[in-house]
């Protein structure tokens, strides 16, 4: 029962998607920022319990794509709704974000049919710099500096994740990086 845990957290964050809409639709800001944030947090939870419960799976895996995919597009709309004034001065870096993660998902479902699912360490240390960066702006209002960390880490793991589609030829949940895959390369054909 409790390796169901992290996905229930998961299709919970997919489920409180279209509430996140309908608070934007309404101007609801507060609220919007605390179901944004207790989601954000349900990312990194759910994650965390699959693999200390060992309960991580392929279906847990596209969950988890989907909601992180959902989340970051409303997440970009509330924040440009209700941050228009401060992100309209870095809007070409603003607009960066989802065109690249829309690319990536557009490429993945072309390679594979679904979500690339990888979950490399870099992709997740772009997330948490872009859900801390999102959180603050939220709360305490925009930081120039950590939306610059958080859009550099997310170039990087998004440039990551298009050569990982390049060298993976088939599905593949869950990779560490780049590197890993090389090095899995590099043993599998000898010297």
């Amino acid at each position: 029962m409790l390796k169901k845990l992290p996905n229930a957290i998961t299709i919970t964050r997919i489920a409180l998607i279209p509430v996140l809409v309908l608070l934007v639709v309404l101007r609801r800001e507060t609220a919007f920022t605390a179901i944004l944030i207790g989601s954000l947090l349900g990312d990194i939870l759910d994650g965390l319990l699959a693999r200390a419960l060992g309960a991580c799976s392929e279906l847990g895996a596209l969950l988890d794509s989907l909601a992180d995919t959902l989340l970051l597009f409303v997440a970009a709309c509330g924040a440009w709704s209700f941050h228009r004034a401060e992100l309209s001065a870095h809007l070409a870096a603003f607009a960066l974000v989802p065109a690249l993660w829309g690319l990536e998902n557009l490429a993945a479902l072309l390679r594979y049919g679904r979500l690339s699912s990888f979950h490399t360490y870099l992709s997740r240390a772009a997330a948490y710099a872009m859900g801390i960066f999102v959180g603050f702006l939220f709360c305490f209002g925009f930081q120039l500096w950590m939306m610059r960390l958080a859009l550099g880490l997310f170039v990087l793991a998004t440039c990551e994740e298009f050569v990982l589609l390049r060298l993976l030829p088939v599905w593949t949940a869950d990779v560490r990086g780049l590197w890993w895959v090389l090095q899995r390369r590099a043993l599998r054909s000898g010297p």
